[in-house]
């Protein structure tokens, strides 16, 4: 139910730390006009990342069990 623009005047501190704390948007009737206060969508850091394609094509398991060992001794010229 919404509530008057003179109720908002008297308790807008309080009608907004309800919205923050609550999430829940506050309605104002206001010239015969209902308004609605609200908190913006939280959006975190990973979602604004930009979308781009995927850089492996394969079993994820493969690359795990891969023994890099030979491949690093005959770059370095170790023998076992």
């Amino acid at each position: 139910m919404p509530i008057t623009a003179s109720q908002l005047r008297d308790n807008v501190c309080r009608i907004l730390d309800e919205v923050i704390e609550t999430g829940k948007p506050a309605s104002i009737r206001y010239k015969g006009v209902i308004l609605t206060i609200e908190r913006p969508k939280q959006v975190t850091r990973l979602a604004k990342l930009k979308k781009r394609p995927g850089i492996f094509v394969g079993d994820v398991e493969d690359v795990i069990h891969i023994d890099w060992m030979e491949e690093w001794r005959r770059e370095w010229g170790v023998s076992e």
